[in-house]
C-alpha cells in the first residue's frame, strides 16, 4: 500500500521537539543531536524581535513544522480568512514540508474558548469538517496532518466510534494523520478502551507525524497537561504504532513546568532510539 507521506513525498524526519519560549536563547545553540523543530504559529505570525530570531536560527539548522492550535477546523463559525492567509505566508517561509492542527473546535461566534473542544463523532461532524479541511489545504499548499485531541466527555450527538470518525474525516478529505500516541493513552485510560485495538482500527498508512508527551495522574482522571516525561506505558504504546508504520516523524510535546534543554533532548534521543530500532538493520 502506498501510504499518504509517500505520495507525498514526505520522508520520515527522526526525532523533534519544540520550539517554546523558554528555549530560544538556548536551542539554536545546542550542539545536541536534534532532527526537526515544531513550531506552534500563533506565536509566530507576527514576527518580530526575539521571536523571529529564534525561528530563523532554529529554519537554518533543521526542518520546522508548524502545529497550530487555532485553525478551528471543526467550529461552526466560517474559516478565519486572515489566520488561514498568515498561516500559508509561515508555512512557505520556513519551507515546511508540511504543516498540522487538531480536528476539533476552538472558537464559537467569533469567541476563542482558549481550549481545543472535541467534535461528536458523527456523519454530520465529517461532512462539516472534510470540505474545510480541503480549502485549506488548497490556500496553504502543503500537505495538512490532522491530530486526534484529548477529550475528557463525549460530545452529544456521536454516532460513530472515535476510531471511524478519525478514518473517515482524513480519508475523505485526503489529508494526514497526526497520531498523538499520548492522546490515545489518555482518552483509553478515561473511556475505557484498549490503546492498542484503537490504534490497529487507524488508517496507519496517513500517519506522517507522532506526537509522545507526559501527563498527570489523579484519582479519578488523567490530564493531558504535557508537563512531565513520558511514561512507560505511552513509550510502549508508541513502539507498538512504529511496528505497524515503520519510523515516523516524532516530537517530544513539552509545554508547561519546564526542565532543563537537556531534559528534553533526553526524551528525543530515546524516541529517536525507538524510530531507528523500527527502521531494523
Amino acid at each position: 500500500m502506498v501510504t499518504y507521506a509517500q505520495r507525498h513525498g514526505l520522508k520520515p524526519l527522526g526525532a523533534g521537539i519544540g520550539l517554546r519560549r523558554s528555549f530560544y536563547a538556548e536551542l539554536p545553540r545546542t550542539e545536541r543531536p536534534l532532527d526537526w523543530v515544531e513550531i506552534i504559529p500563533e506565536n509566530f505570525l507576527s514576527l518580530g524581535g526575539r521571536s523571529q530570531r529564534a525561528l530563523d536560527a532554529c529554519a537554518e539548522r533543521w526542518p520546522v513544522l508548524p502545529h497550530g492550535v487555532g485553525l478551528n477546523i471543526g467550529g461552526p463559525d466560517a474559516l478565519d480568512d486572515d489566520y488561514v492567509r498568515g498561516l500559508a505566508a509561515l508555512v512557505k517561509r520556513v519551507d515546511a514540508p508540511f504543516f498540522s492542527d487538531h480536528l476539533c473546535f476552538s472558537r464559537l461566534d467569533g469567541v476563542y474558548l482558549h481550549d481545543l473542544l472535541p467534535l461528536p463523532f458523527s456523519e454530520a461532524a465529517v461532512e462539516h469538517v472534510v470540505p474545510r479541511v480541503r480549502e485549506v489545504m488548497d490556500r496553504v499548499g502543503r500537505p495538512f496532518l490532522l491530530e486526534n485531541p484529548s477529550y475528557y466527555a463525549r460530545m452529544p450527538g456521536g454516532t460513530l466510534r472515535e476510531a471511524d470518525f478519525l478514518r473517515l474525516v482524513v480519508e475523505q478529505a485526503d489529508c494526514g494523520l497526526l497520531l498523538d500516541v499520548n492522546n490515545v493513552y489518555v482518552n483509553a485510560r478515561n473511556h475505557g478502551y484498549d490503546a492498542r485495538a484503537f490504534v490497529d482500527a487507524l488508517p496507519l498508512e496517513r500517519v506522517v507525524q507522532i506526537h509522545l508527551a507526559g501527563h498527570t495522574c489523579y484519582p479519578d482522571v488523567i490530564v493531558d497537561t504535557h508537563g512531565d516525561r513520558v511514561c512507560d506505558d505511552v513509550w510502549s504504546l508508541f513502539r507498538y504504532v512504529l511496528a505497524r508504520t515503520g519510523p515516523v516523524a516524532t516530537l517530544i510535546e513539552w509545554d508547561q513546568d519546564f526542565p532543563s534543554l537537556d531534559a528534553v533532548l533526553d526524551e528525543a534521543d530515546v524516541a529517536r532510539a525507538s524510530l531507528r530500532e523500527a527502521a531494523g538493520p
